[in-house]
């Protein structure tokens, strides 16, 4: 049975099922869901691959919202999901959890495919079972692994992914197809591309980065900070996730099964959409934009690329501009200044 805070009103609300609520990108999106009056069950596993003790605070912004209720389990719980689903009903669901990291994926991959692979399967089941609306799920720009034609499509082919982090979420994506297919399930899956702001995993560059210039620490930039990346300031990729949730696919009747278009289908509602700024950024410009609003420059030890790390980035966001008007707003500098002013705070006080 899953363990359970402020339990529901009534069971006719139609809640939102938010995976992964502890997270940088969830904990965001139930915020923007619950100030826009939708009931939601947050489900996360609180595991420490990362500072427990930052998922903590980030549930604690929900500590006085009565219609927030937080579930503690794992997806690759096979029970707890089926119970989560009977017992709250959800109507749509935003599937953001996974275990984290490129790196702990090479090292700990029968973990990561239990997360990530088995754990996105019990919540295809429960939509499946339990007439879900639309199911909106996480992916990533790494999918495109090899791939060198800039800015990255979701038209194009995503055969050839350089970890098993991106194998796992193509993975995911043909699994939502498959259900879509077979079950009617509208899913739409988001490629996100790097996201940043107040809230970020402490594990991820910016974070990383911030904390070693404000404490006058060497920094370690791979590919010699000449790589580029589409950051993405965490308010406007919020944005889009919860536009999107209101509009579920259908299918394309334009779709040729002669010359099939990967980003949609012609016998499922599915889609796929990138998410992220349209501009890339080049690392080192993402460097001093820290050391600016930090009022202090950063020493640096330059390296070469790791193993698995695509080159560059951008995201061809024009079909989601075109779905949901989406345009991202927030740009480096900004978007910058807030995550430096929260990151401030947050360390500071703690």
């Amino acid at each position: 049975m899953p363990r359970q805070s402020n339990d529901p009103k009534n069971s006719n609300d139609n809640p939102v099922l938010v995976t992964g609520t502890a997270g940088f990108i969830g904990s965001h999106v139930a915020r923007n869901l619950l100030s826009s009056g939708h009931r939601v069950i947050g489900l996360d596993n609180l595991n420490d691959y990362y500072d427990p003790g930052l998922k903590s605070d980030r549930l604690a912004l929900f500590r006085d919202e009565k219609n927030y209720t937080h579930i503690t389990g794992d997806l690759a719980d096979r029970d707890l999901v089926e119970a989560v689903f009977s017992i709250h009903r959800p109507r749509q669901v935003v599937h953001l959890a996974a275990q984290a990291g490129v790196r702990y994926a090479a090292e700990n991959p029968h973990v990561y495919v239990g997360s990530n692979v088995t754990g996105t399967l019990h919540i295809l089941e429960g939509c499946r079972h339990h007439d879900v609306e639309h199911l909106v799920f996480a992916s990533t720009s790494s999918v495109y692994g090899a791939n060198t034609k800039m800015p990255f499509s979701e038209h194009d082919s995503t055969e050839h992914p350089l970890t098993l982090y991106a194998a796992t979420k193509k993975a995911n994506e043909a699994m939502a197809h498959s259900y879509a297919h077979l079950y009617g399930i509208p899913c739409t899956g988001l490629r996100f591309f790097t996201v940043y702001g107040p809230w970020g995993r402490p594990d991820m560059a910016p974070i990383l980065f911030a904390r070693a210039i404000a404490a006058g620490e060497t920094l370690k930039v791979f590919s010699h900070g000449r790589h580029s990346r589409s950051f993405t300031y965490i308010d406007d990729v919020v944005e889009g996730v919860v536009r999107i949730l209101s509009r579920p696919p259908t299918r394309d009747e334009n779709w040729d099964a002669q010359n099939p278009d990967p980003a949609t289908s012609g016998v499922a509602p599915y889609r796929i959409y990138n998410i992220g700024h349209e501009q890339p950024i080049q690392l080192m410009d993402f460097i001093q934009a820290l050391e600016r609003s930090l009022k202090k420059k950063a020493k640096m030890e330059m390296l070469p690329p790791q193993p698995g790390d695509v080159p560059d980035t951008a995201a061809d966001v024009s079909d989601l501009m075109a779905s949901i008007d989406y345009k991202p707003k927030v740009g480096i500098e900004e978007g910058v200044d807030r995550f430096i002013r929260w990151f401030r705070d947050y360390y500071n006080s703690r």
